[in-house]
């Protein structure tokens, strides 16, 4: 087994494990594995592919709380933006790439750790719920992850939370079965990607039902600070090997 095959069969059961307990994340766990090793153009197609499976097997936990009229502003939003996310990914470079995933870590997981703890802003117009759906498209069609934003703006805004769990889940789902056809569409999903969706499926299954599991007897607020401790130390890893490389760019140039 060479060596990319255990690097993506390590990253999908870490954050297949962390999605199961959490319910999000999946795309920002396995991205801090990937990126070190894989390519952005093929890194992106698992992300998605990775995130829809977890998403398919959260579908029970989104009967309850779920509103059409909740989700409908950022499903649409999403669907305008994924398209741009897509058109941008084949011109992104690999090492900017890893810098800019771990930048997004380290600044969004301390933010949604203390927004838990601030107060809330209230529910705000639909039409800003559109605009975060719309950037979370963009950011899904380039890297998987459409959930970050939206589920920051819920827990700013004091959404309830079995609500606010439907609304995400559902947004996630919507966005990666909508970038999964335009990366069909468009020829994003190479051969090598189409391989290691082999490789993604089994080895995240087993994990994400056992942290679905586990779930149960873990207190959400104690689970969730712990997992997003651990991706903030992730997104300070990426930049610790991306800047050095930025930097030398900068300096040569």
């Amino acid at each position: 087994m060479d060596s990319l095959v255990l690097t993506v069969a390590l990253g999908a059961a870490l954050a297949g494990f962390v999605q199961g307990l959490s319910g999000f994340a999946f795309s920002m766990v396995s991205a801090a594995v990937w990126a070190w090793t894989v390519p952005p153009q093929v890194t992106a197609p698992l992300l998605v592919f990775g995130s829809f499976l977890g998403q398919l097997l959260a579908v029970p936990a989104m009967r309850r709380g779920f509103s059409v009229r909740a989700v409908a502003p950022f499903v649409a939003g999403g669907l305008a933006g994924v398209p741009i996310g897509v058109a941008v990914l084949p011109h992104v470079d690999p090492v900017w790439f890893k810098a800019g995933i771990g930048a997004f870590l380290v600044v969004y997981c301390p933010f949604a750790l203390a927004a838990a703890h601030l107060p809330k802003a209230g529910r705000q117009a639909r039409v800003l719920d559109g605009a975060v759906g719309m950037a979370g498209g963009v950011l899904g069609g380039i890297a998987g992850m459409t959930g970050a934003l939206p589920t920051l703006w819920c827990t700013m805004t004091g959404w309830e939370r079995d609500e606010a769990r439907a609304v995400i889940q559902s947004f996630n789902l919507a966005m990666h079965t909508t970038t999964l056809t335009a990366y069909l569409v468009t020829g994003t999903i190479g051969a090598e990607a189409a391989r290691l969706f082999l490789v993604v499926a089994p080895a995240m299954l087993v994990p994400t039902l056992l942290g679905a599991r586990l779930y149960r007897g873990i207190s959400d607020a104690g689970f969730r600070r712990l997992v997003l401790l651990l991706l903030t130390a992730a997104g300070v890893m990426l930049l610790a090997g991306s800047v050095p490389a930025l930097w030398g760019r900068v300096a040569g140039g």
